[in-house]
């Protein structure tokens, strides 16, 4: 009988309003800090100087942006960045091919 059914969203009462871990909220702090300062310092009266003050929080914003299947983007692009880098060997070795002892025969 001891068959329990583990919804699919079982972790997201882990996370902070079920979407953020707090390094994403920390992360996302930092680009508003960041924007908010360049907003100060940069004279806003040309359009690239307003485009590379918002660039911290659109970056950030970014990274932390939800993606179905992981917490967001910044896991997405870790773990595609994993996938093209590190080195993987499969050694698959089918039904026919003979093992240790038969080889010896």
């Amino acid at each position: 009988m001891n068959n329990f059914l583990i919804p699919a969203n079982a972790k997201k009462s882990m996370l902070i309003f079920g979407l953020f871990t707090k390094f994403d909220l920390i992360l996302f702090g930092t680009g508003i800090g960041l924007t908010l300062l360049l907003l100060i310092l940069l004279p806003l009266e040309e359009v690239s100087f307003a485009i590379i003050a918002l660039l911290p929080v659109l970056t950030a914003g970014f990274l932390v942006m939800p993606v179905p299947n992981y917490y967001n983007m910044r896991t997405l692009i870790a773990s595609a960045i994993s996938f093209y880098t590190n080195q993987r060997k499969f050694k698959w070795k089918g039904w026919c091919v003979p093992h240790g002892e038969e080889k010896k025969k």
